[in-house]
């Protein structure tokens, strides 16, 4: 009997996603498994080594989830820590794109004035604010999109001056799931049409660079501005999932 129930939760953990940096893991795609099924999965993942042993965990729930399940969750002593919506896209031949602003990737600018610019993107963010420094940051790119991570960290520049960053990526484990793994606009540049076409030239490059036949977006859901630039590139909101964080 046991082994069944063993086997049982080995099965639940194949239909979760868990993305590994490296201090921390987060846990997806839990939509797939019923209110009772997260229940029971939950222990049994927190119990793994890989778990217990990262600096921080962080599992998106659907928003729709039951109080029974948050209180679960906050027994394991996790946080509430912000709610995201989740869009979609299909990139096809209307995503192209002539052009924008001027984007330097890794190849082209040293690795200090990327973590300056995306440093000052992530100021005044709408979204909760992260625990790591912007060194733990840069590393997460490192581990998470592996040795071709260079190509997706752009500075964008209007005459001559960074106005942001963006980092778009296929999604690692996929083959044409297009993501971006930060997008953000120094605060002096903001309110000015800039995120609508910089996110609409970062699309662009997901077809015709990447080669991603899709878009997988999220932000927080008291990002009024981010959720209005999806909306104006014809995203699809497709799911919302409360954020709960743990620190070890």
């Amino acid at each position: 009997m046991r082994r069944k129930e063993f086997h049982n939760l080995s099965d639940l953990m194949e239909r979760v996603k868990f993305v590994r940096g490296e201090n921390f893991v987060t846990i997806e795609n839990t939509k797939s498994l019923s209110n009772q099924e997260l229940i029971e999965l939950i222990p049994y993942m927190m119990g793994q080594s890989f778990i217990k042993t990262c600096e921080s965990v962080n599992i998106l729930v659907d928003s729709q989830s039951s109080e029974e399940v948050d209180s679960l969750l906050k027994e394991y002593e996790f946080t509430l820590h912000d709610e995201n919506v989740t869009v979609y896209k299909v990139l096809d031949e209307s995503s192209n794109l002539e052009a924008g602003f001027l984007l330097k990737d890794l190849h082209d600018v040293p690795v200090a004035e990327f973590k300056r610019v995306w440093e000052a993107s992530m100021k005044e963010s709408l979204n909760a604010p992260s625990s790591l420094s912007i060194d733990e940051h840069m590393r997460s790119v490192e581990v998470e999109l592996g040795p071709n991570y260079k190509k997706s960290c752009m500075i964008a520049y209007e005459n001559e001056s960074p106005i942001g960053v963006t980092m778009p990526h296929i999604e690692p484990g996929t083959t044409n799931e297009g993501r971006i793994f930060y997008f953000g606009i120094i605060p002096s540049e903001r309110g000015k049409g800039k995120s609508k076409l910089l996110h609409q030239q970062s699309l662009a490059i997901l077809k015709k660079d990447f080669k991603a036949s899709y878009y997988i977006g999220s932000t927080g859901h008291n990002n009024l501005p981010m959720l209005k630039t999806f909306q104006n590139n014809g995203c699809t909101v497709i799911e919302r999932n409360k954020v709960f964080k743990r620190k070890n």
